[in-house]
């Protein structure tokens, strides 16, 4: 990729750099940090322990004492739309999802070298990115699956063999969990009561059995509905709760071999190191007894400017002071920045003082992250509101009335016939998508590392049908 070069004491340039995570290491002399000072999408790559090193101030830029040594200033969203050509755009048939397997191997690296530095575990959370065409592409990166209840379980059972195979449920069906013994090799449990009555069978089968904590801390701001930790959750056991169990059953501790939270979403690792003091101030006498402590998901691990150097701190300071295993799971991190989808204008409106367009592609049935959490996802040549000349609302075909991706603005009004791309299109959306009002499915594609796209999977009519009644012949 193009970028410029700012070495100290010396006039900047423009040069091409690789792509790679190690290329950019050694430009900057170590792990990398992105900030992004600037409205439009670029964004400085520094050094994120730059100081801890010793590096001299890059006094280029005055205000930004943290900028040492070498650094370089490159457009990443642009980048991440760079590899697909006009023509390219023009043969998919739209609505369609793409899924770039280069990204998903810079996610891989970035992955691999984390979990080759710190001894932590790193599993794929399949309710973010389930894709299994492309699950070869992150095999050699990944330690194993995570999995919501048996069917995802099953799937990684399937399609990595090989890998180790990980399920949390709040509830499990006792008609299932004989089958789910055939797949998973951890099990977690959600509460003392699913721990007492599936616990020991589990245990008889050779599974590793955890337990989900709830550290009653919660760090999240907008999105009450990701919210574990909220106030009358569902989701884990509180220290009460477990206190409560453990004196009507004393041999229920016997049967955890690990603790699991997950209390994270989309954040960096600050919020999880206040999470861990919690999890050690509430759970802390439990720790030395267990093999394991799986810190769940939601880190943004990927994302430029994530620091790495404190999620390290977390977990090799964990795995030495308890002696345990530390497993992480995040979906997002894996497939983030991965993945387009294409859509195509149908008609433009006039509603008063709001311009808005309609897309064959629906918020509310392809991105349903957008409406439920909300999510605005990145649009290649669109702006923030006021950036760009022309305001317009972009809405989807349904008869929902709240459905609409979001207010993006344009350097010129959009048209009939013209294809826009969003970004960041991987996760949620293709395991999350449905048929609302008979909308069909859009297509998934995969695009190499050579920009070679080719279809994956193709959806019909019958898709929509066979879910309502009868299958169809």
């Amino acid at each position: 990729m193009q970028v410029v070069l700012v070495e100290p004491g010396k006039a900047a340039r423009i040069t091409e750099i690789g792509e790679d995570l190690q290329d950019m290491q050694e430009i900057v002399g170590g792990l990398i940090q992105a900030l992004y000072p600037w409205e439009d999408p670029a964004a400085i790559v520094c050094n994120d322990e730059g100081k801890i090193m010793g590096l001299p101030l890059n006094r280029v830029l005055e205000d930004y004492d943290i900028i040492t040594g070498t650094f370089f200033i490159c457009g990443i969203q642009g980048e991440n739309f760079s590899s697909l050509t006009e023509q390219q755009l023009q043969s998919l048939p739209t609505p369609c999802y793409l899924l770039d397997e280069a990204q998903l191997r810079r996610n891989g690296q970035i992955m691999l070298e984390l979990q080759q530095r710190t001894g932590c575990r790193a599993l794929l959370a399949q309710k973010a990115f389930s894709n299994f065409d492309v699950y070869p592409v992150l095999a050699p990166y990944l330690a194993g699956t995570e999995a919501s209840g048996l069917y995802e379980s099953r799937l990684g059972k399937e399609e990595l063999p090989e890998k180790e195979n990980h399920v949390f449920c709040a509830a499990y069906r006792a008609d299932e969990f004989a089958e789910l013994l055939q797949y998973a090799d951890h099990i977690v449990f959600n509460s003392p009561s699913q721990l007492a009555k599936f616990g020991p069978a589990a245990k008889a089968a050779g599974k590793s059995v955890g337990l989900r904590l709830n550290p009653e801390c919660s760090t999240q701001e907008g999105h009450a509905i990701y919210d574990p930790c909220a106030p009358g959750s569902r989701l884990g056991t509180t220290r009460a709760q477990w206190d409560a169990a453990v004196q009507a059953d004393p041999a229920l501790p016997e049967l955890l071999d690990g603790l699991h939270f997950h209390t994270l979403c989309e954040q960096d690792a600050d919020a999880l190191a206040l999470t861990l003091a919690a999890v050690e101030a509430k759970f802390g006498g439990l720790l030395p007894r267990m093999k394991w402590l799986n810190f769940g998901g939601g880190h943004h691990i990927t994302r430029p400017g994530y620091r790495l150097a404190t999620l390290e701190q977390c977990i090799t300071e964990t795995q030495k002071k308890y002696g345990v295993q530390v497993y992480l799971e995040p979906g997002e991190a894996w497939a983030l920045n991965a993945g387009y989808l294409v859509t195509t204008v149908l008609d433009t409106l006039q509603n008063g003082e709001t311009s808005l367009v309609i897309l064959d592609m629906s918020a509310a049935c392809h991105t349903p992250d957008v409406i439920e959490m909300p999510y605005r996802p990145p649009l290649l040549d669109a702006g923030d509101p006021g950036e760009k000349p022309y305001l317009i609302r972009l809405g989807g075909p349904t008869c929902l009335a709240g459905d609409v991706v979001g207010d993006y603005s344009f350097a010129s009004p959009l048209t009939e016939g013209q294809r826009l791309i969003f970004g960041d299109m991987a996760i949620y959306t293709t395991c999350k998508n449905n048929t609302f009002n008979g909308m069909p499915l859009p297509p998934i594609w995969a695009m190499d590392e050579n920009g070679t796209c080719r279809e994956l999977v193709k959806f019909g009519y019958s898709d929509f049908k066979m879910r309502l009644g009868r299958a169809v012949d």
